[in-house]
């Protein structure tokens, strides 16, 4: 028999919020070709001064699957996404779908190493890249699966006379641009003359993405979402909002966040997308040309994080924008400053909602109500047909205002991790996606994040784990110990520290300047430790285990 639980939350939804969401068995692309049929004309993507229609937007994702079919791309297969938000990011990954292949999210920031790690563990045959990134690929292309890779530049979608403009800007800047010559490369442009494809008609239980996440081990797992998960987390996200059926068509999202990442790739293109409205993107998000987005194209919705809120606050002259059309922002990832989110609000007149999800859950599963009470520093309520509960180290629910670790089930939580069938068991029990984080739930069904994984790095957004930092920092051929630990961090809400103890003969020798170097070449720029300090010696347990809880101590007391 079904197991019955109370869920509070429930008397303090939305009105017109339904309990639970019907999922439709589809696969993830009919979202985009139903938006094509309502609204053909409507604008999709706009970036940099260049639109796509929702007409084309389908009719090129049609030829790019089409391109791929031709180069040999079968359904099932993996095709590793290396862009910035783009048009041909959004392209590319429905393309892929259409195929019948699964997207593999690949961070723009990574180093050779880190790609290398990603395209092996995929078994990635097929490689989107942009021009720029080129040089970190061809570096460890011949310890790579992949056979075929398709070159993309800014340019190809730039409107006239930018497009011209660009490649001079590029070469100016140093900017690597163009592919090699040689068997196994392939222009983008080149695919979107092929012939449409008929959409391959995937199952929804079928593979839709890896979205690599790093793991308490630091250890960089796939986690494999299907089609119906990302269906469901949409649809989950639409029902959530009462004022949805208003905007549809009409909405203006603002595409900062990377979709690469896939809380943006949800919550800003997949939703964005299914609701109609128009997406511009922005290749980075850095917050002059965020206000600068929001004046022009009179932006609604604003999905973020902290960091990007506390830098909107802060923007000279803020108080004097045009910002008043943005309606809902979604925050997450990590988080949200009470304060933060006051003056946001201030400032714009919008509602500013803090929300939880994680990677294995496609990701959004909490959210504060849109119209009703906002808890401050709580992560709000399940999200309709997500159950939640808080459970002691025996997996027994915790009442109210205990806390425990924070469980999950939904139809958005994964499958589980590619390839990894023990981490797939210890994270997934009947069902249940324990998230490792500790949480507590009040009387009313709202949750409050009591403590992150338990060494995991949160800064600006990024997930960061200790681990994989300090695997690099031992490969230094001076360091005899190393421990890395968040640290509070005003803007990125935390920093990552690195403390280390030299052996005796380099004492003297290396600077803390040498070992940034060294990490600025095998780590991506936002898990480079900010802080270095040489210690004579780390505190330690017992059993000689390195105890980050009395560094991070040690650094808030200055003592550090």
């Amino acid at each position: 028999m079904a197991e019955v639980r109370a869920k509070p939350w429930l008397a303090h939804y939305d009105p017109g919020v339904p309990a639970e969401i019907q999922v439709p068995p589809i696969p993830l692309w009919r979202l985009l070709e139903e938006s094509a049929r309502r609204f053909p004309q409507n604008v999709a993507l706009e970036f940099l001064g260049k639109t796509l229609t929702y007409a084309e937007l389908w009719e090129k994702s049609r030829r790019f699957a089409g391109g791929l079919k031709a180069l040999g791309v079968k359904p099932g297969d993996r095709v590793a996404i290396m862009l910035p938000n783009s048009p041909q990011f959004v392209i590319a990954f429905f393309g892929t779908l259409l195929a019948g292949g699964v997207g593999v999210n690949v961070n723009p920031l990574y180093t050779p190493r880190e790609l290398r790690h990603q395209l092996k563990d995929a078994g990635a045959e097929t490689l989107v890249i942009l021009d720029h990134l080129l040089p970190r690929f061809l570096e460890v292309e011949g310890e790579t699966p992949v056979k075929r890779t398709v070159v993309t530049g800014i340019k190809d979608f730039l409107p006239f006379p930018k497009n011209l403009l660009y490649p001079l800007k590029a070469r100016k800047d140093k900017l690597p641009l163009g592919f090699p010559k040689r068997q196994g490369f392939h222009a983008f442009t080149r695919l979107l003359q092929s012939a449409p494809a008929e959409p391959h008609p995937s199952d929804p239980e079928d593979l839709a993405l890896l979205q690599y996440t790093g793991g308490t081990t630091g250890i960089s797992k796939g986690a494999m979402l299907t089609h119906r998960n990302l269906v469901a987390n949409v649809l989950q996200i639409d029902a959530w909002d009462p004022t949805s059926r208003e905007l549809l068509g009409k909405g203006v999202m603002l595409g900062a966040l990377p979709f690469f990442h896939v809380y943006g790739m949800t919550v800003a293109m997949n939703y964005g997308l299914f609701s109609g409205y128009k997406i511009v993107l922005l290749p980075r998000p850095e917050i002059k040309p965020i206000v600068e987005a929001i004046e022009k194209h009179g932006v609604t919705h604003f999905p973020g994080v902290p960091t990007l809120y506390v830098a909107f606050n802060n923007f000279p002259g803020i108080e004097g924008r045009n910002v008043k059309s943005i309606r809902i922002c979604l925050s997450g990832a990590a988080p949200l400053p009470v304060e933060v989110a006051k003056r946001f609000e201030e400032i714009t007149g919008a509602r500013l909602i803090e929300g939880y999800g994680l990677s294995e859950a496609s990701p959004v599963t909490h959210s504060n109500p849109v119209e009703g009470v906002v808890k401050k520093g709580s992560i709000g309520m399940p999200l309709p047909s997500v159950e939640a509960k808080v459970v002691d180290e025996e997996g027994k629910e915790l009442p109210p205002g205990e806390v425990g670790e924070l469980i999950l089930k939904g139809p958005n939580v994964m499958k589980g991790y590619w390839n990894r069938p023990e981490e797939s068991q210890k994270t997934l029990k009947d069902g249940w996606l324990f998230t490792g984080d500790l949480a507590k739930m009040d009387p009313d069904g709202y949750f409050y994040i009591v403590d992150r994984k338990k060494d995991m790095i949160i800064a600006g957004g990024y997930n960061i784990y200790p681990r994989e930092v300090e695997e690099v920092l031992y490969q230094h051929p001076a360091v005899q110990e190393a421990a890395v630990v968040g640290v509070p961090d005003p803007y990125r809400g935390e920093t990552v520290a690195a403390f280390i103890v030299l052996k005796n003969e380099y004492k003297g020798k290396v600077s803390e300047k040498d070992i940034e170097t060294f990490c600025r070449q095998n780590l991506a720029a936002y898990k480079v430790p900010r802080i270095l300090q040489f210690r004579d010696t780390l505190p330690k347990s017992s059993v000689g285990k390195i105890l980050r809880r009395e560094l991070r101590e040690e650094f808030a007391k200055g003592r550090g």
